[in-house]
């Protein structure tokens, strides 16, 4: 990418990247991403603080559900998002009277619905782990529960609202799925721009301009968060606390979850409901439909056969992340002997987490550009697209495989090693125990990023080999009242089978999945 946008024909260039970044379309582009995702970010700190008390530190009964059950749509495909929220306030959808599908409002609200899990989940585990004793003794000395939380919980709770604010931020600022979906060309951002600009105007140069752009701002905003995250966690080393009653002054907190838990549901309730719509009434229509390749030719394969490749690239997928986040564990939390070493440890635990911040789009096009000629010619072949979607998932692996590495003592390796173990015995014996669980979460989540990633795949995937969300794309992009149902019943199969994924790991209880 940075080849292309700096040097396109073999010298250096710089006046062309200039040009894209002066455009009048681009720096609307710009100002529209930053405005809707900072707006996005605000809402689902707001929406999600609330929820991370109720869920966390109070003995709600079946908590544990509505955790899962918030958690369902960070990993639902962005196109499925996309189409619910289209379908839920389009003219003939239940909040169709208040005229905002196609507006700004409605991505806005689709980013949050998407992102809102990200913060109950992390500030959440932060929150379960304070010591409620400061809080006890301000109030004992007159302290109102705002100025308690304001003077007391809110500060100990800083690096964790941060640092979900910045992993928010930074997804609703590379969506794809869901701005594509909702806002179409009218409400561009960077990332739908790019894929714009490679797929309809083949202006490759402009398209490596914005990459390389949202790459630099993408690495100094996590920069920028890490150094915010850095201030000392009270929770750090602390076990968790017990979840305590409902008193009076949690019931704003509770209503507010119980609100938050309905708005999560509708759109989601109102996909199903529209899946099930037919000409003649209630029916299966929809879903018999989907070995069809709908009105007019709208596909090139039925949509049982995109979720037979799907699922095919799903597992090589993540088999691939696994095997890779293993890797790049064990490398990241093996014991440095010297400050250099230590170092470049940091920095390639940096490195292999960018492709969280980075947006899909932006690696897809970058494999498009490089994987393209020999000696290394992928453009046929049925492994680009899950080697893609693996690099996709890479972060997730790894976020919930280092900690856990991380907290296990080095002694017992080395005790293992003096009886004459190797260093795989050691692994086994030591690592492998501890590691299980976190493992098949890990794997859980991978297949289901898999599943339902749209951004790298709508470049990579090849017209006789579709995934699903590919299609669901291609179909709501064709007129028709068939092609309209297949979408919305295919969302609702795709959905199912990354919420079946989710809920799955959510039982496993592995703690490092809740912070992302």
């Amino acid at each position: 990418m940075v080849a292309l946008g700096f040097w396109p024909d073999g010298a250096f260039d710089p006046g062309g990247v200039l040009e894209v970044l002066a455009r009048p379309r681009v720096h609307r582009v710009a100002w529209f991403t930053v405005w809707s995702a900072s707006a996005a970010t605000l809402l689902s700190v707001v929406l999600g603080m609330p929820a991370a008390f109720a869920l966390h530190r109070l003995a709600i009964p079946g908590r544990r559900l509505v955790r899962a059950a918030l958690l369902v749509p960070f990993v639902l495909p962005t196109v499925v998002v996309g189409v619910a929220f289209r379908e839920l306030l389009g003219e003939s959808g239940p909040l169709g009277f208040l005229g905002l599908d196609g507006t700004p409002v409605a991505i806005i609200a689709g980013l949050v619905f998407f992102n809102v899990a990200v913060v109950v989940r992390a500030v959440g585990a932060a929150w379960e782990s304070l010591d409620p004793r400061p809080g006890e003794a301000a109030a004992a000395l007159g302290a109102t529960p705002w100025q308690v939380f304001r003077t007391v919980t809110l500060p100990a709770l800083r690096p964790a609202v941060v640092g979900a604010a910045s992993v928010v931020f930074l997804f609703c600022a590379t969506a794809f799925g869901i701005v594509l979906t909702l806002g179409g060309v009218r409400y561009a951002t960077v990332e739908t721009e790019i894929y714009l600009l490679t797929t309809t105007l083949f202006d490759l140069q402009a398209a490596a301009a914005l990459s390389v752009l949202q790459l630099l701002v993408v690495t100094v905003l996590l920069a920028l968060a890490a150094r915010l995250r850095a201030v000392p966690d009270p929770s750090a080393h602390r076990a968790v606390v017990r979840a305590r009653g409902v008193r009076v002054p949690d019931v704003p907190a509770v209503a507010a979850t119980g609100v938050l838990l309905l708005a999560v549901a509708a759109p989601i309730a109102t996909l199903v409901a529209g899946s099930l719509q037919t000409t003649e009434g209630w029916g299966l229509d929809n879903y018999r439909a989907l070995t069809t390749t709908g009105d007019d030719g709208a596909l090139l394969v039925p949509v049982t056969e995109a979720l037979v490749t799907s699922l095919r690239t799903a597992v090589d997928a993540t088999w691939m992340a696994l095997l890779f986040g293993l890797v790049v564990g064990i490398v990241v939390t093996r014991r440095s002997h010297t400050r250099t070493e230590r170092r470049v440890r940091s920095v390639l635990d940096g490195f292999f987490m960018l492709p969280l911040g980075v947006s899909a789009v932006t690696l897809g096009f970058g494999f498009l550009i490089t994987l393209d000629r020999p000696p290394v010619d992928l453009r046929d072949s049925a492994l680009l697209v899950p080697i893609a979607q693996a690099l996709v998932a890479l972060p997730l692996v790894v976020r919930t495989i280092v900690p856990v590495l991380a907290g296990i003592d080095d002694r017992q390796r080395q005790a293992a090693a003096s009886l004459g173990a190797t260093p795989w015995r050691a692994l086994l014996t030591v690592d492998l125990p501890a590691l299980w669980k976190p493992l098949v979460a890990a794997s859980g989540f991978a297949f289901a990023v898999s599943l339902g990633e749209f951004g790298a795949t709508a470049f990579l995937a090849r017209d006789e080999r579709p995934t699903v969300p590919v299609v669901i794309f291609r179909l709501i992009g064709h007129p028709g009242e068939m092609n309209y149902g297949m979408a919305l019943a295919a969302s609702v199969v795709l959905a199912a089978a990354t919420a079946v994924v989710v809920l799955a790991v959510e039982r496993l209880r592995v703690p490092s999945v809740g912070a992302f």
